[in-house]
């Protein structure tokens, strides 16, 4: 029997799916890497051909999906958590709604989300002949979402993998199918410079040679250097990873047997995410059905009141300015929202706290902006107004630069000025310099 005649009744056309939303009604929408494409292209599509939408509440966080084009206002109210692009300008404009989340709990919904939506849009793979789907490479919050969402409409993806974990979910908690189309490939990005290149490389070995030893367990926060981790730590033996989002490289290290998992203080010989991100198709492949991956709800490994128990872990996540004692923030520019905060916090928080291990934060000293406007310091004498402290100093151990470590854990404001400085980019080094004597007599 094929899934189609599996699912028998329940698979219906596009249509008919997103005619069950109603205005006024809350629409969950399943986030970043695992929003069902062609059913938010879907619903969209019907606000605009029928016009009979209005005021529908849309929880997508860290929407991958345009909620906020001008013909879809008042059809429309997006509420998210993080400022992806294509609806940061409606962001920073006022016209969504942002909900900073940094605190998680097994099998809850942060504060601010509806934990029972009236319609859940989420992508699942084909059922089993055991009539159970796979939520693929992202489990994020659907497991939740599922169990108290009145509606539940999920779109089938054939190329989904399984794994182990929390990643499944039975065709009698669905309500309604349809099949889905290939997503779109993302936009096409320009490729990094050779300095952006140099700066990963030298912030990614700093931290592979100086601050992993082998038998930690790591966490690699999402972002340009801490996702590409993964590719400097192939001399590294008995690796266990302990993350949200499951970053490129790692399926090579258990491969090749640097990640075993069997020095983790908490589920033993596994690679435990939410997520899968950055990753080829290749890779996918080699996690595809093996048992040494599990993905979970993301409340469930960003609670960190699990995290805690962890022995020498080590937690590494990109920051966008560090201040000269070590406030970090990765999430916006001044006040308007660029990311958001994502579990960072708490995985810096379990960093620092754990026996043996090390919260640790990456950033290039400098970058150029895209507008091609002057080079700007990443290490800056204080946050600039309005600008969110995503990891506090007292819970920043060391911080990265391309060029070196400085160490933060049990120094003073003066120590920590001075280390701050000697990583910072050397055309910005001697103004920081005279910012730190000023201010901390350093």
């Amino acid at each position: 029997m094929s899934w189609r005649e599996r699912l028998g009744a329940k698979l219906v056309s596009l249509e008919q799916a997103v005619g069950h939303v109603r205005s006024g009604q809350t629409v969950g929408v399943a986030p970043f890497t695992a929003s069902p494409v062609t059913l938010c292209e879907g619903l969209k599509a019907r606000a605009r051909e029928k016009g009979d939408l209005e005021n529908v509440r849309i929880e997508h966080l860290a929407a991958l999906v345009c909620w906020t084009d001008p013909d879809l206002l008042g059809a429309f109210t997006l509420l998210d958590n993080y400022a992806t692009p294509p609806n940061r300008a409606a962001c920073h404009a006022g016209d969504s709604e942002y909900l900073p989340i940094g605190l998680w709990r097994s099998h809850e919904l942060p504060c601010g989300v509806t934990s029972d939506p009236d319609v859940f849009l989420v992508p699942v793979s084909p059922p089993d002949a055991r009539g159970y789907c796979s939520y693929g490479p992202g489990v994020w919050m659907s497991p939740t979402i599922v169990k108290g969402a009145k509606l539940v409409i999920a779109e089938i993806q054939e190329d989904f993998i399984r794994t182990g974990g929390e990643n499944f979910v039975h065709v009698d908690q669905i309500d309604w199918f349809v099949e889905g189309a290939q997503p779109p490939p993302p936009p096409p990005q320009a490729p990094p410079s050779d300095e952006e290149v140099a700066q990963v490389e030298a912030i990614c070995t700093s931290v592979a040679v100086e601050l992993v030893n082998d038998g930690d367990t790591l966490q690699m926060g999402v972002g340009t250097v801490s996702a590409s981790l993964g590719r400097f730590l192939d001399f590294r033996n008995d690796l266990g990873i302990q993350t949200e989002l499951i970053t490129g490289g790692i399926a090579d290290l258990v491969a090749s047997g640097n990640v075993t998992g069997e020095r983790k203080t908490i589920h033993k010989g596994k690679v435990v995410g939410s997520a899968l991100t950055s990753m080829p198709p290749e890779e996918l492949a080699k996690i595809d059905g093996n048992p040494t991956f599990e993905l979970y709800d993301f409340g469930y490994t960003d609670d960190l009141r699990r995290l805690i128990h962890l022995e020498n872990f080590v937690t590494v996540n990109n920051a966008m300015a560090v201040d000269l004692t070590g406030q970090v923030s990765a999430e916006a520019f001044d006040h308007r929202a660029y990311t958001g905060v994502g579990g960072q916090t708490v995985f810096m928080l379990a960093g620092a706290y754990s026996p043996g291990g090390k919260s640790v934060s990456v950033v290039p000293s400098s970058s150029v902006p895209s507008t091609g406007k002057e080079r700007v310091t990443r290490i800056v004498s204080t946050l600039a107004p309005g600008t969110p402290v995503t990891v506090p100093r007292t819970y920043v151990d060391f911080v990265v630069t391309e060029f070196g470590i400085a160490e933060l854990r049990g120094k003073t404001v003066k120590q920590r000025a001075r280390a701050m400085c000697e990583i910072a980019h050397p055309d910005f080094r001697d103004d920081l310099l005279d910012h730190a004597k000023r201010m901390y007599g350093a």
